[in-house]
């Protein structure tokens, strides 16, 4: 486990900041601690620098992960977000979509969501914004960027 180069931070930034924006320096000052970025594996993790430190302990090959997963490079060099930055991406996210009921789980099965679909919308969302998708009782379901749309219709 490794910390980040400079080019892996600012890519890995550059995607989240899609969806945080400023708020980014949110996550690394914490009040309950400081927390850190981590490579593993291509895989880039959320970790607390107190469990950082107990982590040393354990060799790199049998480390399996540590903390959050946060996302992955690609083999070109491009970060991708999963699921599970979703619990601390939502709260600070400046772009907010909230799906019906009934468009919910086709949404979760994959599929698109009409515009009779959605709920609500934040003002001022941009066409090619990153939003993360609320189901109508505020629970958050997904993050969605125009490299999601983008890669579902070619593979269609």
């Amino acid at each position: 486990m490794r910390p980040l180069t400079e080019e892996e931070t600012r890519v890995m930034f550059e995607k989240m900041a899609k969806y945080i924006g400023e708020n980014l320096q949110l996550l690394v000052d914490r009040p309950d601690g400081t927390y850190c970025f981590r490579l593993h594996n291509d895989r880039v993790y959320y970790v607390s620098e107190k469990i950082l430190k107990l982590a040393a302990n354990i060799s790199g090959d049998k480390l399996v992960s540590l903390g959050t997963c946060f996302g992955k490079f690609t083999k070109t060099h491009k970060f991708r977000l999963h699921i599970t930055a979703l619990d601390y991406l939502a709260p600070y996210a400046k772009y907010k979509v909230w799906i019906k009921p009934g468009a919910e789980q086709s949404f979760l099965y994959g599929n698109h969501v009409l515009k009779s679909g959605l709920g609500r919308i934040t003002e001022n969302t941009a066409q090619y914004q990153g939003v993360v998708v609320y189901s109508m009782a505020d629970i958050p379901l997904d993050e969605w960027d125009s490299d999601k749309q983008w890669r579902d219709a070619s593979s269609l």
